[in-house]
């Protein structure tokens, strides 16, 4: 139903889940800190959900995270906030990344997938970011 990007540093974010912009990446700060907040329902009692995202940039090695959510019974809405996560810090890291979020069960059936992307973007002195070229 819902994905959000939660930061005490940066506030509430809703990822769309229809129709994403492929085209226009999300811009967040190196190094910032972010929780992922859920909301979904279940159309059957599902054992063993699993969220998993994988974030690829071009020339790197895939950073999977898995998190595992536990057994539900048909109904909803359910609501789960992720442990929070640093986003990489430095130069280096910053560009587009590709993510895929995903929900499936312990039988390996998918509930849910959406794909987007995200720009890390350079801090500078003071805790403000370089603006993106254009």
């Amino acid at each position: 139903m819902e994905l959000t990007l939660v930061s005490d540093e940066l506030g509430k974010f809703t990822v769309p889940l229809e129709d994403p912009g492929d085209d226009i990446p999300y811009e967040l700060p190196e190094g910032a800190v972010v929780s992922i907040a859920l909301t979904f329902r279940l159309g059957a009692d599902t054992d063993g959900l699993i969220f998993e995202t994988i974030r690829v940039r071009e020339g790197e090695d895939p950073v999977a995270r898995r998190s595992a959510l536990g057994s539900f019974r048909a109904g909803g809405p359910y609501e789960i906030r992720l442990p929070p996560e640093r986003l990489p810090l430095g130069r280096t890291h910053c560009g587009t990344y590709d993510v895929t979020a995903r929900m499936s069960d312990a039988a390996g059936i998918e509930h849910a997938r959406v794909k987007h992307r995200f720009t890390l973007v350079h801090r500078l002195p003071g805790g403000a970011v370089e603006a993106s070229e254009g």
